[in-house]
């Protein structure tokens, strides 16, 4: 295989030589207030309403205007935002939640418990593409009065598993805007009206986001004036305008390895993993077992043996990458069940022998089978992923071709048109299985719901233990079952999940109180402001 792309790149060992501590001290500056934020947003979903759909697209957004139940704080520990206290029955059916008094929407309307119950209802259990899951026995939210929220539940719900689920699947959006008509509709998604310290201002598709500061924000006004999302499809371009003081940040890897090598070693900018650790993620392949030969186990199982991962990681990602086992990531102290599970090594010799006994033998030349890949426009690693998936398939005899579509074109033809043979993107690890992971495997989601399973198959075994694993209150109990999860979901291989990574902030200099809690880049932003 010729691959020459990797003579173009800085490793990521060349950002972790010269990262910047983004937590250095600067001699008690007094947080001084104004100024405009600029972020490089790079993927527009066509949503920005987090009660709707969870994503670090939307949180970049949406979560600095509306906020959830539960926030975590710099340990990594939950922490109250809408909710000020919260406890649990024994039996873990009841959890009451007591709401923080004195906060009002941003049209000036109170917050009371009616919008936790018709959220909770409405949006995570019946719509939010990992809350559904969650709240799968979620059976009422009694409201005996304004400020308290009762949630009941069929199975038992471990308290801590919601308090690590709420920061990403608990934002509340108003009852009163939302109560009539279609949910998913309602023109409020795209124009949030929220808790937050900032306001929605405009969107301008393709071109910017806008909200202000709110003055009368729970916690104080925000340092900042205004936030400002660019819309910029092209890296090369926010790199560019990085420099050039156009843009303050970009999140999530948003920048080409390259550039956040070279950029880290600038002392205009920091670049960093910090502030992301809530936020791992794996690289996936994604199967349509609708495609009667991808339904056959012994396919997937080839395409897998066919990809030589370690090379990749070597040659194109470098330090910040390293080999995945199985959907939950190493860096989950609290579950992680090693690597004493089924696992698919580079093997292209097994690779062609899995194809001919599944009936796939080379044709005219040489062509076993020829797929469609889907890759998502998220991160540059996702394009050399798909494009070096393209390339090792092909030296098997499957032909692939490589469809790429912008942010809102990726989601519908895989999550709700299902057009697609194979998929490739990322899949976020947020504290704990049962938050954003066993959606990608138990069937039964609400059609359309992204990053959940759309794949066409329903596995009686893997549904069980998913539902006994995120209802089982024993510590110990929890995680034997989730060992049994990844144990099964690699053996069956539904999804492949063969990469672990962190996301990369790079961000100015001049930014502070930034990175100071597991999921910075999705919190409020509340406290950041720009030193001149």
């Amino acid at each position: 295989m010729n691959l020459t792309r990797r003579a173009a790149l800085m490793t990521s060992a060349a950002i972790a030589a010269n990262v910047i501590d983004p937590m250095r001290a600067f001699a008690q500056q007094t947080p001084r207030r104004g100024g405009v934020f600029t972020v490089h947003y790079g993927a527009e979903q066509r949503m920005l309403n987090p009660s709707l759909q969870a994503s670090t697209g939307v949180y970049i957004i949406g979560g600095k205007i509306q906020e959830p139940l539960v926030d975590l704080d710099a340990n990594g520990q939950p922490v109250g935002l809408l909710a000020e206290s919260w406890e649990s029955t024994p039996d873990g059916k009841t959890i009451t939640f007591k709401l923080r008094r004195g906060v009002t929407w941003h049209d000036g309307k109170p917050f009371t418990s009616a919008d936790v119950q018709f959220t909770a209802m409405e949006m995570w259990k019946k719509l939010l593409n990992y809350g559904s899951t969650l709240q799968l026995f979620l059976t009422a939210v009694d409201t005996p009065d304004p400020h308290t929220a009762i949630f009941r539940y069929e199975r038992p719900m471990p308290l801590n598993l919601l308090l690590r689920a709420l920061p990403d699947l608990g934002y509340i959006s108003p009852k009163h805007l939302y109560d009539s008509g279609d949910i998913r509709q309602n023109p409020r998604n795209l124009a949030p009206v929220g808790t937050g310290p900032f306001k929605f201002v405009s969107y301008e598709r393709g071109q910017h986001v806008i909200a202000e500061k709110n003055d009368n924000y729970w916690r104080g006004a925000p340092y900042l004036d205004r936030v400002i999302w660019r819309v910029i499809t092209d890296r090369a371009a926010a790199a560019a305008q990085m420099e050039a003081g156009q843009l303050h940040y970009s999140p999530f890897s948003g920048l080409t390895i390259s550039d956040m090598a070279r950029l880290a070693k600038d002392p205009r900018f920091v670049v960093s993993t910090k502030g992301n650790e809530g936020n791992a993620r794996t690289n996936t392949l994604e199967f349509n077992f609708r495609r009667k030969e991808l339904a056959d186990l012994k396919v997937r199982q080839a395409l897998a043996h066919a990809i030589n991962v370690p090379f990749f990681i070597e040659n194109f990602l470098g330090d910040f990458a390293k080999a995945g086992t199985g959907p939950i990531p190493s860096v989950s102290t609290d579950f992680y069940p090693g690597a004493d599970t089924p696992q698919y090594p580079y093997d292209k010799a097994k690779a062609m022998r899995l194809l001919d006994e599944a009936g796939l033998r080379p044709g005219a030349g040489g062509v076993r089978l020829t797929l469609r890949l889907l890759p998502a426009p998220w991160g540059e690693d996702i394009s050399l992923w798909a494009t070096f998936i393209q390339q090792s398939l092909g030296e098997v005899g499957v032909r692939v071709e490589v469809v790429r579509n912008d942010a809102a074109g990726f989601l519908r033809q895989v999550y709700a048109e299902h057009a697609f043979d194979l998929a490739t993107g990322w899949h976020q690890y947020r504290n704990d299985p049962a938050v954003s992971t066993t959606v990608w495997y138990r069937s039964g989601q609400p059609a359309g719901a992204p990053w959940t399973n759309q794949w066409g198959v329903a596995d009686a075994t893997l549904d069980k233990i998913i539902d006994d694993a995120a209802t089982e209150v024993d510590a110990a109990k929890r995680k034997a079952l989730y060992a049994d999860f990844v144990k099964r979901a690699n053996g069956e291989l539904m999804i492949w999940m063969p990469i672990e990574q962190i996301f990369v902030t790079t961000i100015t200099a001049k930014a502070r109180n930034h990175s100071n809690t597991p999921r910075w880049g999705s919190s409020t932003w509340h406290d950041l402001w720009l030193a001149e």
